[in-house]
């Protein structure tokens, strides 16, 4: 049997701790990437930051409430002139003649049934008429009545009042009519009746109130 020298048994015995140590490093090689690996998969901690609360500008100015409607602005009435009888735009079955009353001028007198005076385009307004006040005189022993239509003079009266003895032609006197409300613009027919054929009235003007 051959005998080996100690040079041979060192040399292979170096050379299998070698190869030991080097699968040893390997290994840790091996297990040091996967650790690495498995550290690279953990997801990272979300990262928290403070919200940052948004505030007004003091200088800014809020948007302006908006704006009630105003509400629609009231018609204002008409002041309505006196309408001097005489002045009417038509005087059927009448005359005139010069006035005792106050102011002077002239009054329509003769007045008997079926008689009228007209006024054009008289403009009432957006505010109604409710009354019509009446100058007017009596010498007659009958009475008759006065009475306000608008745009035809058979149509319906819309105000009217009862004339008696007012103690002479010249003995003046205003009365008041209730209307039934008028606005727009109309032709104004005052009309005339009795139950005699006869005169029974004078009238030196006429005026529309609220």
């Amino acid at each position: 049997m051959e005998n080996r020298s100690p040079n041979v048994y060192r040399t292979r015995s170096w050379q299998n701790r070698r190869r030991a140590l080097l699968a040893l490093g390997g290994v840790g090689l091996v297990l040091v990437g996967y650790l690495l690996g498995r550290w690279q998969d953990t997801p990272a901690d979300p990262v928290i930051t403070g919200q940052t609360v948004v505030t007004p500008d003091a200088t800014t100015t809020p948007p302006a409430a908006p704006s009630a409607t105003p509400a629609s602005a009231e018609p204002n009435p008409v002041k309505y002139p006196v309408l001097q009888a005489e002045a009417a735009t038509e005087l059927a079955g009448v005359d005139t003649q010069p006035t005792d009353d106050e102011g002077g001028g002239d009054n329509v007198g003769w007045i008997n049934r079926d008689d009228h005076l007209r006024f054009d385009n008289f403009a009432f307004g957006a505010v109604p008429a409710t009354a019509a006040r009446i100058r007017v005189s009596s010498g007659a022993g009958i009475t008759g009545r006065v009475q306000i239509r608008l745009d035809s003079r058979t149509n319906d009266p819309v105000g009217e009042l009862s004339v008696g003895n007012t103690g002479g032609w010249q003995k003046w006197r205003t009365d008041t009519a209730v209307l039934k409300p008028v606005t727009g613009t109309h032709t104004v027919f005052v009309t005339f009746t009795s139950a005699e054929g006869a005169e029974f009235v004078n009238v030196n003007w006429l005026q529309f109130e609220h």
